[in-house]
Order: structure tokens, then C-alpha cells, then sequence
């Protein structure tokens, strides 16, 4: 299991801090040959990502662009010959609910910036890795969808639990499309995680509130979130194409 990855090239985007972060960190402690890392402006996370993914005995790079905007995940896009020109394995993680908003209070450059970040990066990084992929002969790709594109997500983040339910829909579209040609496509849905994320968009009282219900009794952590995109990654995972674990402790069982 500690060489599962060898050889392997990844891109994680989002990974200076929370699920990308461990997910990174993770591939590389399982053998990865070079992890690419993408960041958006947490140097100082990126950095501390970077020296574990190189303590791993990986070969670890770093690439900052803004995927809220559409410049910004072409820039992306145009480094990718150069960061990860054999590219085995794609972690779409990079999302963010930006900030709470109303119906009424959402404007349509808030609109733009969530759909934009949450799903059109992850569509388009597809988009890109998948060329590679085939000439190779095959990889995965993961996506990080969650628990709100399942149940429309609290107050104020209605567009952001719509952008995750389209990466959920997406997986499966894609999986089909992808799979006679020797690629998987399959995502997770963390529910909610003990991280950075929550702590930004959440209050005590929320977090708190999900515990009470949630029967294993407490919050996901981001390792127990890395732990299940390696699965999906590695062959033991091999049969499994088109799916979207749902990781929540139990508080939501479709």
C-alpha cells in the first residue's frame, strides 16, 4: 500500500490547505512520483504542503491561479505541458462557497465567481487532463462534489450546492463517456469537515448542531476525506466508475 501510486503523476488543485492538502500529502506518501499542487493565494500553506510532499521522497511544484475566474483556469490549463505532461491522476478539489448570500442579496458576479470555481474548473481541468490520459492509455480523475448538492446546502449557499450537484452529475456523465477509453471518473461528497472552510463559513452553532446529528458524533476530518480520494484513485478501486461516496459519519444516507 505505501508504493500503491508509484511511478504516478498528480494534480491536485486546491491543495494549500484542508482536502486538497492531505490529498496531496497523501499521494505522496503512497509513492507518487511528482505531485502538482495548485494554490490560489495561501503561499505560506502551499509551502508547508510542498516540504511534506518532498519529505515523501516526491517530487513536489506549486501553481497559483485564481480558478473563480475564467483567465484564471486558463492560465492553469496553459501550464500544464510543462507542470504535469504525463499526468496520471486529476483531483478536482479547488471550491470555496466564496460567502453566504440570499436570493436577493446574490449578485451576478458572485453567481459567476461560485458556478465558475466550483464547476466550470473542474469541467474544463477535465477538459485538459483527459488528451494525455488517453494517449497514455488510461488514469482517473476525482472530484470533490459534497453534501449540500444533495441537500441544497444551508441558508445562503444555495448556488454554491447547486454548482456541487452539477460536479455530482458531471461524474457520471463523464464516467460513461470516459471509460471505454481506460479512465475513471468518480467523486466524493464530504459532509462536513473539521477544517479552514468551516471555521470561515460556519458558526460554533452550526458545526455544533451537525454533531447532534450526525450518529458517529463528532466532524469528518481532511484526512479521513484525502484517505477516501486514494481509494478511488488506486486499483482497488478499479471497477468502480461513475460514483459519489457520500463521507458524513452517517448524517445523510441517501
Amino acid at each position: 500500500m505505501q508504493q500503491e501510486f508509484y511511478g504516478k503523476t498528480a494534480l491536485v488543485t486546491g491543495a494549500s490547505r484542508g482536502i486538497g492538502a492531505a490529498a496531496a500529502i497523501a499521494l505522496a506518501r503512497r509513492g507518487a512520483r511528482r505531485v502538482v499542487v495548485h494554490y490560489h493565494s495561501f503561499r505560506e500553506g502551499v509551502e508547508a504542503v510542498l516540504a511534506a510532499i518532498r519529505e515523501a521522497g516526491a517530487e513536489g511544484e506549486a501553481v497559483s491561479a485564481d480558478l473563480g475566474t475564467l483567465a484564471g483556469i486558463r492560465a492553469l490549463i496553459a501550464e500544464l505541458p510543462r507542470l504535469a505532461p504525463e499526468l496520471d491522476i486529476l483531483v478536482n478539489n479547488a471550491g470555496s462557497l466564496v460567502r453566504r448570500a440570499r436570493l436577493l442579496e446574490f449578485t451576478e458576479e458572485l453567481y459567476d465567481e461560485v458556478m465558475t470555481l466550483n464547476f466550470r474548473s473542474a469541467w474544463m481541468m477535465t477538459q485538459a487532463a483527459v488528451p494525455g490520459m488517453i494517449r497514455r492509455g488510461g488514469g482517473v480523475i476525482v472530484n470533490v462534489s459534497s453534501i449540500a448538492g444533495r441537500t441544497g446546502g444551508g441558508v445562503g449557499a444555495t448556488v454554491y450546492a447547486a454548482a456541487k450537484a452539477a460536479v455530482t452529475a458531471m461524474t457520471k456523465g463523464l464516467a460513461r463517456e470516459l471509460a471505454p477509453l481506460g479512465i475513471r471518473v468518480n467523486a466524493i461528497s464530504p459532509g462536513t469537515v473539521d477544517n479552514d472552510f468551516h471555521r470561515r463559513f460556519s458558526t460554533r452553532q452550526m458545526l455544533e448542531a451537525v454533531v447532534a446529528q450526525t450518529p458517529a458524533g463528532r466532524l469528518g476530518t481532511n484526512e479521513e476525506m484525502a484517505e477516501a480520494i486514494l481509494f478511488l484513485c488506486s486499483d482497488a478501486a478499479r471497477y468502480i466508475h461513475g460514483q459519489t461516496l457520500e463521507i458524513n459519519g452517517g448524517f445523510y444516507a441517501p
